[in-house]
């Protein structure tokens, strides 16, 4: 399994993806109350979604000779943040309620998104550095 999810990254997000998931659900069935937002599973889809499209686009650049790997990371980091900013400021315009729980969830999700594209970055870095 472990060398399938490092052949293809996608199917490493996806199973990342359904692990968040299951974790969520066990907290909304574990810990009632207001800890996750009423937004929290398309907070998730989102960034498994983002995450995706981003991954495919910087594996697409980096094949390229035009761009070298650091131009490829910032510019989808400058992306992922451009994003994240359009979705914060879409949900504050709709006008949800309880704003503090859904800043909480969205930076953990975010967080737990870019510690798994660290990971990524990490082993794919190091498998070329041999």
């Amino acid at each position: 399994m472990k060398t399938l999810v490092k052949k293809s990254p996608m199917l490493g997000l996806i199973f990342f993806s359904l692990l968040l998931f299951a974790v969520i659900w066990l907290i909304e069935q574990v810990f009632p109350g207001p800890w996750l937002h009423t937004l929290i599973y398309t907070i998730l889809i989102f960034f498994a979604i983002l995450t995706g499209v981003t991954g495919f686009l910087a594996e697409k650049l980096m094949k390229l000779e035009a761009f070298t790997s650091v131009s490829v990371i910032l510019g989808m980091t400058i992306i992922r943040l451009f994003c994240c900013i359009i979705f914060v400021f879409f949900i504050l315009w709709l006008g949800h309620e309880n704003l503090l729980w859904f800043v909480v969830d969205f930076f953990v999700i975010y967080l737990l998104y870019l510690l798994f594209d660290m990971y990524g970055l990490i082993t794919n870095l190091r498998l070329h550095s041999k």
